[in-house]
Formats: structure tokens, C-alpha cells, sequence
């Protein structure tokens, strides 16, 4: 701890961390952050390996739910200009590498407006909760506020983010209209952020379970980064750059703009808004 900034303006990466790990012997003193780290000290708590198990497993089936950001974000970990826009070309990569199903987040996000927006009208128009009212789906937005800002907890949207209401959905409802056993599925997100490793781990992330009574069974059972996408598709020497379009699986692969703009800062709040 000694030779890192003191406790008072950070918190230590735990061994039992499941979104980051830090490497003692590497690291040269100066802060926490895995994608600026010069030395690779912090890294993410990988899972690809994973879930290249369960592909491999003929009694699984492989669900990757993408987030909007990252039909952007993963052009950059080939080369190719910031901002370059290639959803069709990570929807192939996915396909190439194993994924059964290709589904998009913005799907959930248009139900996270929906409830956000009704539940936003509702403190206005019966002030029964405080206001300003802030967006719920950044899990390290509230976690912060859980640790540090308690008494802002309930100004904080009860909705569940995108992902938090991803998970369950597939687990119930694409399931019964795929004819999918709920229990072979393994529903994987992929997202920008690491703190999301961290949020389908919160103990009320089970809903499909209880739903089901299945005991035991998670809404999102792995986690993966942009990056992690890129290093897993480098590993298997696959050409990003030639790969043709592919398209979301229809059920639960399209959404409206207002899903899609959660990419942007300031862009769940907007879609909010504007919804309300």
C-alpha cells in the first residue's frame, strides 16, 4: 500500500476483484486506470477463455448481447480511424468465432428509457422521490454513490441498466419463443466497461432464476471487454478488416434510436428526456 496513493483517495484492486487485477511487480506508481497503464500492471479479469469453453460445449448455447458503444469502439483495435462505424463487421466476428447468437443491447436500453422515463414523470408529477433524478445504468456510477454518496442513493433510478435488464429477457423471454432451455444458455455481454464484470455479479442480478425457480442461475453469467473481443480474435488470427456484413439476429437484435444513442455522453439522460 505504501508505495501507491493512500487509501484516503483511492480503494485497492483486491485479489478477488472480478473486473481487474493488478500486477505488484510491474506497477511504477502512478494510478489505477488498465487502459492507460504504460507497464500492463492492471489488466482486466479476462473471460474470453471461458467462454471459448462453452463454445466448445455441444449442450451450451452461446448468447452475446453487445453494447452500443462498442460497434464503434472495436474498429480501433484494428487499425481503423476512430469512430469508424462497423456493427456488420462485428456481428460477423462473433459469428466466425462460435457465438450461436448475436443479440443487441439497445434493445434492452429502449426498455431501461421506457421505465426511467415513466418512472421520472412519475417523481415529477407525484413527488414521491427525490428530485434531480440520475440514470441507474453505469454500475460504476453507483457503486460510487452506494460507497462514497449514500445519501444520493435514491435520487439513483430504480430501473436496472440495459445489461441488468438484457440478461433476464433472454433467459425468459427469447428462450420461450426460440425453444431454448433456459439452462443450456450462456449469456455473455459485451461492453466497454470493466465495472460491468462487476455488475451481473451483484446478488440481484438473478431474476430469470427466480422467475423460473431455477436456483443458482445468473441473468449474465460472463463479461467481456472491447478488448478483450480484439484479443480474442488476434488469438484466432481471424482478419477483422475482410470479414463480410452480417446482421443482429432478428428477436431481440433491433432497437431504436434511442437505444443506440447510450453510446454517447449525456445519451441515456437525453433518450430519457426526450421519452418523457
Amino acid at each position: 500500500m505504501s508505495k501507491h496513493l493512500s487509501p484516503e483517495v483511492r480503494v485497492p484492486i483486491e485479489k478477488d476483484n472480478v473486473s481487474i487485477q493488478r500486477w505488484e511487480d510491474k506497477c511504477i506508481k502512478c494510478g489505477q486506470c488498465a487502459n492507460v497503464c504504460p507497464v500492463s500492471s492492471i489488466t482486466e479479469q479476462y473471460e474470453f477463455g471461458q467462454i471459448i469453453q462453452a463454445i466448445n460445449d455441444p449442450s451450451k448455447v452461446v448468447i452475446v448481447s453487445t453494447s452500443p458503444s462498442v460497434r464503434v469502439g472495436i474498429g480501433e483495435e484494428f487499425g481503423m480511424p476512430d469512430g469508424s462505424f462497423v456493427e456488420g463487421k462485428m456481428v460477423a466476428l462473433l459469428k466466425k468465432l462460435g457465438v450461436d447468437y448475436v443479440l443487441d443491447t439497445a434493445f434492452a436500453a429502449d426498455l431501461t428509457i421506457v421505465e426511467e422515463a415513466s418512472e421520472l414523470i412519475e417523481r415529477i408529477t407525484k413527488k414521491n422521490k427525490p428530485l434531480p433524478q440520475f440514470t441507474s445504468c453505469c454500475p460504476a456510477w453507483v457503486k460510487f454513490v452506494e460507497t462514497y454518496y449514500p445519501e444520493l442513493r435514491e435520487n439513483i433510478s430504480t430501473a436496472k441498466s440495459p445489461i441488468g435488464m438484457q440478461g433476464p429477457t433472454i433467459k425468459t423471454y427469447f428462450a420461450k419463443k426460440m425453444g431454448i432451455d433456459p439452462q443450456s444458455i450462456v449469456n455473455v455481454c459485451l461492453t466497454p466497461c470493466t465495472a460491468k464484470k462487476f455488475e451481473i455479479r451483484r446478488d440481484e442480478m438473478k431474476a430469470a432464476g427466480e422467475h423460473l425457480g431455477i436456483e443458482g442461475m445468473r441473468d449474465m453469467d460472463h463479461c467481456i471487454t472491447t478488448r478483450e473481443l480484439g484479443m480474442w480474435a488476434r488469438m484466432k488470427e481471424i482478419d477483422f478488416a475482410s470479414l463480410a456484413d452480417e446482421k443482429y439476429d432478428s428477436l431481440m437484435g433491433e432497437a431504436s434510436g434511442a437505444g443506440v444513442i447510450f453510446g454517447n455522453t449525456g445519451g441515456v439522460m437525453e433518450a430519457a428526456v426526450r421519452t418523457a
